[in-house]
């Protein structure tokens, strides 16, 4: 892709994205409707107007890098440690939940045992993306409710590592265990050295140049982006790599500022990711797909929210919250995406089966998006009661 035509798709995209976006919030539709169709519009399998997906694929990829660092940035370690102990047996027993269900509708749909495991694997996550975007900041930042759904996605994040080494071993249900070994060990260490490096390194430079808004700008991104490369180099994910390096920064007075100030850099990535998304997707499958996906969208949009209900009420917490969280988890994952691709690409996968994941991810975007504006506080909410930020 040369520079010229980097610049026409960026044109089309963000023109594209303004127009669709106008038109959505006059029809009182969620904003990530407009990415996803004009993504479905002009993309390849549509009007073909934007045919190399690659790099705008993994540029997009940014966007929940910085999702996760603003993430951490509003995190205070102490808060969230507390609040993954109570969290880890219930990211456990819900996802062995999803699995199951998963599978067994993908079998039932005459998927074959192995395509089914990797489709029921898919089910086992909640969209950070969808999650976190429309939760009011106040309550992100400042509330038990907010630390708690972060340390479920967080966890969710942990168990998709795993799933993505079993993929990427070679074989479903073949381990490696060396790699597995590696992982687990590395990630106390990667937390142990980040914190160092951030106490007597990276806050020394903040303090000695603070006046210099441009540097601390600067700072923060070859943090975030550095310690994301890392991470992935390591065996980890570049968005748990992110998480670190917002989360070692959190203790910091400067947190708030950089958070501030790349908020937008972080909207303008995910725009990036929704419109992938929908231009990725090929029409001409759906047919085949449709019907299971259909079922396993409402399965997960039903289940989700009942189960996370019931098993936060048997951890002690309030009825309205555990509900509250429960549809607010209620789409499956970014990471679900990822593991179809990775599936597909070594050929675990077939396209039928990829596909049914991706528009089950689609389906369940749009429906829990929808859920949570019209009946929960949110940024983005149409009611006026319901708005928060």
């Amino acid at each position: 892709m040369d520079a010229s035509s980097i610049t026409f798709s960026f044109f089309l995209i963000f023109t594209g994205a303004a127009v669709l976006a106008t038109i959505a919030l006059y029809t009182r539709q969620p904003l990530l409707i407009a990415y996803i169709a004009l993504g479905a519009l002009i993309g390849p399998y549509g009007l073909n107007f934007v045919n190399d997906l690659s790099l705008l694929s993994d540029i997009s990829q940014v966007g929940i890098i910085f999702l996760l660092f603003l993430l951490g940035l509003d995190m205070q370690p102490q808060a969230l440690l507390s609040t993954m102990k109570k969290a880890t047996p219930i990211a456990i027993i819900s996802s062995l939940t999803f699995l199951l269900v998963g599978f067994g509708v993908s079998l039932a749909f005459g998927f074959s045992q192995s395509e089914s495991i990797i489709i029921g694997a898919a089910m086992m996550f909640s969209s950070t993306i969808i999650g976190i975007k429309l939760l009011p900041t106040t309550i992100l930042h400042h509330r038990h409710m907010g630390e708690m759904m972060i340390s479920l996605l967080l966890l969710q994040d942990v168990i998709a590592i795993f799933v993505l080494l079993v993929l990427l071993s070679g074989d479903v249900g073949q381990f490696d265990i060396t790699m597995m070994l590696k992982t687990i060990a590395t990630l106390p260490l990667f937390i142990a050295l980040s914190m160092l490096f951030v106490k007597y390194v990276l806050l020394k430079l903040i303090q000695t140049f603070d006046r210099f808004h441009e540097y601390i700008f600067l700072l923060a991104l070859g943090w975030c982006l550095g310690l994301a490369e890392a991470a992935h180099q390591v065996g980890l994910s570049a968005e748990i790599g992110a998480f670190i390096a917002g989360i070692s920064l959190a203790t910091s007075p400067i947190s708030q500022y950089i958070a501030v100030n790349l908020k937008p850099l972080r909207d303008f990535f995910l725009i990036l990711f929704f419109f992938s998304l929908g231009a990725r997707f090929d029409l001409a499958v759906l047919s085949d797909i449709i019907i299971p996906a259909a079922v396993l969208a409402l399965l997960m949009l039903s289940l989700k929210p009942v189960v996370f209900q019931f098993l936060l009420r048997n951890a002690s917490e309030k009825k309205v919250l555990a509900w509250d969280i429960g549809f607010r988890l209620g789409s499956i994952s970014e990471f679900s995406l990822l593991i179809a691709f990775v599936a597909f690409d070594a050929a675990l996968l077939g396209k039928n089966a990829s596909h049914l994941i991706q528009a089950t991810a689609i389906i369940t975007f749009l429906i829990s998006s929808y859920i949570v504006i019209f009946n929960y506080p949110t940024p983005i909410a149409l009611n006026d009661k319901l708005r928060r930020d």
